[in-house]
Formats: structure tokens, sequence, C-alpha cells
């Protein structure tokens, strides 16, 4: 098993931005210290909490700043972006990371964002559908562009001087594009099934019950097979929220408690997906009413936390329920004691790993 980061990120509303986005930034650059293989970064435009509002640059941004870890858009909420602007400039950081991007694609979430962009009453998911079939015609085929759809149109015919490169779209540096994945957020996911159907790969979020995410495996099976591909487990990625630390008290503490970061976070996600009726993803049972989803339940099910030896035994029965994956993406959360939270992603690269491999080895 593989070890990556994902991270949205949720910070407290008004902490100062400056320090977020370098707290990110660290993030990026110490896991790859640790060994992290990837990391992927989210987007939100209209949230005080979820403070990186382009992926892209923020990818941009911390190029240079690491040499091996690939980095990847968690996602492009496609819905809110001209297609052909995200051709390009996925085309130009592609190129700039020399393959070590990874695209990862959605309709986006955040209803707030959608608002802001006109499209809150509109067919998101047909949205996402064409931009993504038109980025790849864009890739695939050479100016003057001639692509029509419900939602965009894209063309250069009018302009194009081919001898000056004038209406001219950069192809990305991995061929016949980056590798593309989707984020799963939903129980028994269609979108998986889709995906994997189109040759991408699945990313099930921290946030679901262990019950739901065990079924993305069955849909990425059907996807597969509908695709004409084997189904690999290795392309299978799970993010969870994980806390350790040397001491079972202070695992508990920071991971569960109400003043911690990883109570607040749930208590963020929760309340707005709640709301915006997306209750579902946090009940073991969909005939349970709204009112019996409580931030302690969902912490209760989704964060992993303890000693060493307790995030072991833990990972490895959520791996033996859930079935084998590839990756697993430890999530994001602020940082609120730095040492405690440094210390976990030491602990969970250097020590939980080793023992979780070793166990998968035996």
């Amino acid at each position: 098993m593989k070890l990556g980061f994902f991270t949205m990120p949720i910070h407290p509303v008004g902490r100062n931005l400056v320090d977020t986005l370098k707290e990110d930034r660290e993030l990026a650059v110490i896991a790859e210290h640790l060994g992290f293989v990837e990391g992927f970064f989210g987007e939100h435009i209209t949230d005080g909490a979820e403070t990186i509002t382009s992926a892209l640059i923020f990818i941009a941004w911390i190029l240079n700043q690491t040499k091996t870890i690939k980095l990847g858009t968690g996602t492009i909420n496609l819905p809110n972006h001209h297609p052909a602007m995200v051709a390009a400039e996925v085309a130009m950081v592609d190129h700039m990371a020399e393959g070590r991007f990874l695209m990862g694609i959605s309709p986006g979430g955040l209803l707030s964002d959608a608002e802001v962009f006109g499209n809150l009453d509109a067919d998101r998911n047909g949205m996402f559908v064409e931009a993504i079939n038109q980025i790849l015609e864009i890739w695939r085929t050479d100016p003057p562009y001639k692509i029509k759809g419900r939602f965009w149109n894209v063309s250069t015919e009018r302009t194009l001087m081919p001898e000056f490169g004038q209406g001219f779209i950069h192809k990305p540096y991995q061929r016949p594009h980056p590798p593309i994945v989707i984020t799963a957020v939903a129980p028994f996911s269609k979108g998986v099934t889709e995906a994997a159907a189109r040759g991408w790969e699945p990313i099930s979020a921290n946030f679901l019950l262990p019950q739901w995410v065990k079924t993305h495996w069955l849909n990425y099976v059907e996807g597969c097979r509908r695709g004409g591909r084997p189904a690999d487990s290795n392309n299978w990625r799970v993010a969870k929220s994980i806390f350790v630390a040397d001491d079972l008290e202070t695992a508990r503490r920071y991971a569960t408690e109400p003043v911690g970061p990883y109570y607040a976070y749930y208590k963020s996600l929760v309340t707005k997906l709640v709301k915006n009726g997306r209750a579902n993803l946090f009940k073991p049972n969909q005939d349970l009413p709204d009112s019996s989803v409580t931030v302690e339940s969902v912490v209760d099910q989704c964060v992993i936390w303890g000693t060493p030896e307790k995030v072991t035994e833990d990972l490895l029965a959520f791996r033996e329920y859930i079935g084998d994956f590839g990756t697993l993406l430890y999530a994001g959360h602020d940082w609120k004691d730095k040492k405690l939270a440094l210390r976990s992603l030491e602990l969970m690269a250097e020590k939980v790993m080793q023992a979780v491999n070793g166990a998968i080895r035996q």
C-alpha cells in the first residue's frame, strides 16, 4: 500500500490566509520528505474555511519546492470553468510538472460555488461530462477547433493563423493526457462506474462511512468490465482521516474532542452537507431521519486515531472490511497544534505504513 494525502483543506474561519496557504504548502514539502508518493488539493471559490481557490495555481506555486511527489487537483470543478481554459491551464501545469501532475475532476459539491457561477439550478453533471469531453477533444485534435455543445462552444476557425501559432492550444506533457481521477463522495457511486469505463481511477472520500466506501469497489469492477480492462485494486485510492500520537490519550483528545481540529473539520462538513440534502452520506441506515446524524457519530465512524500500534490495527481492519486498495490518502486537517500534526505525519510514514505493509506481505 502506498501513502499519499488529500486536503480540501478546511481551516477555522478567520484564520490568516497567508498562514493557511503556507501551512498547506508545507504539508506537501514535508510529505515528500517523509516518502508520500502523491498529494491532492481541493479548490473552492466561496468558502472562508476551504481556502484554496485554484488547485492548479496552488500546485504551480509548490512545484519547484518539491522534486518527486506527484501533485493533483482534488478537484477541478468543471462546471465552473470554460473547457478551453481548463485544457490550456492543465497542459501548462503538466509541462511545468514534467510528469508529476494528476488531473482530478468533478462536478463540484459546494453549492455556493454553483450559485456564484450561475449553475445552481443547471444540469451540473451534464456540464461536467460535456466539459471533460471537450477538453479531451481539444487535446486530441489540431486547430481550428470546431466543438459545439449544450453549454459551451470552442472554435478558432475565424481567427486561426497557423504560421504564427494563433488559435492553437497546447497539448499536455503526458500523452495523451495526465492520469484522470474522480472523487467518489456518494454510496454506490455511479460516477465510479462511468469513470472506470473510460479508464479513469477513483478516490473514495474520507467523510464516507466505511460501509459506503466498500460499495465503490463493486462499481469500479463493473466499470472496468464495461471498458474492457481488468479491475486492479492498486488503482483504487481511499482517503481517510487519521491521527497518530505517541500516547493514546493525546490521540483521543486531539482527534475526537470538540476543541480539536478533526471535530471542527467534521462539524463544518456535516453541517454543510446535511443542510444541502446530503445527510445520506452519514447514515448507516438510509431509513434513519436526518436528525440521527451527529458530529460525534461521524467522527467515531470516519476518524482513525491512536498510537502507531492501534492505528495499524484499525487500518488493517478497515482494509479487511472494504477490500484491498492501492493508495491510502491521509486526509489533511488544520494544524491547530503544529507539533502534534507533524508528529502524526512522521509516525504515519515511518511506523504505521511500515507495519501495515509488513502485515499485508505476510
